[in-house]
């Protein structure tokens, strides 16, 4: 009888998560102690530049003045990923949901543990692409780069069929069931 879950693929899913929320409390360390607010410092030839900025709401800055409810939709993030990883056998659905993972807890520390207030803490963001200060696209950090990338990468494995148990499902395949349903 084969195990629900692959202990590798919930390896897998913890280092990932691990790794993410590691380097992204590195980089907010090192933001907050080196960059000053409005200073920005261009990088890359001015592709991107370091901005230092305290987010209260969510991405772009959306819902700021409902900082208390983020923190409790992470932890139904993260008790749903918990539920997935007891079913988890794909190495590529480890790793995106590890992605989603470790994006999400690098923000909840934050809006934990920081600024002004517990449970009301201010995500720190520092990456500007295009121009300074968030002119051009709004200032993210790299547990939002985490997540972005933790959510297109389980989308493009959903729709190429790729299951989160290991198996495949032909899209063709897949559309007809849907129809006949």
């Amino acid at each position: 009888m084969t195990p629900r879950f692959a202990p590798r693929a919930v390896a897998v899913l913890a280092a990932t998560a691990v790794i993410a929320v590691a380097v992204d409390q590195w980089v907010k360390h090192l933001s907050t102690e080196n960059l000053e607010p409005g200073e920005p410092v261009r990088i890359l030839g001015g592709l991107v530049y370091l901005s230092l900025f305290r987010n209260g709401g969510a991405a772009f800055s959306l819902g700021s003045d409902y900082t208390w409810v983020f923190p409790l939709i992470t932890l139904i993030v993260v008790g749903w990923i918990g539920w997935m990883a007891s079913r988890l056998r794909s190495l590529p659905w480890a790793i995106a949901l590890g992605l989603v993972l470790g994006g999400a807890l690098g923000n909840l520390g934050d809006r934990l543990f920081r600024a002004p207030s517990f449970l009301h803490g201010h995500v720190v963001d520092m990456i500007s692409v295009f121009g300074p200060n968030g002119q051009y696209f709004a200032i993210f950090n790299i547990a939002d780069s985490c997540l972005s990338v933790g959510v297109v990468l389980a989308v493009l494995l959903e729709l190429t069929g790729r299951q989160r148990d290991g198996s495949r499902v032909s899209v063709k395949k897949k559309s007809t069931e849907e129809k006949t349903a």
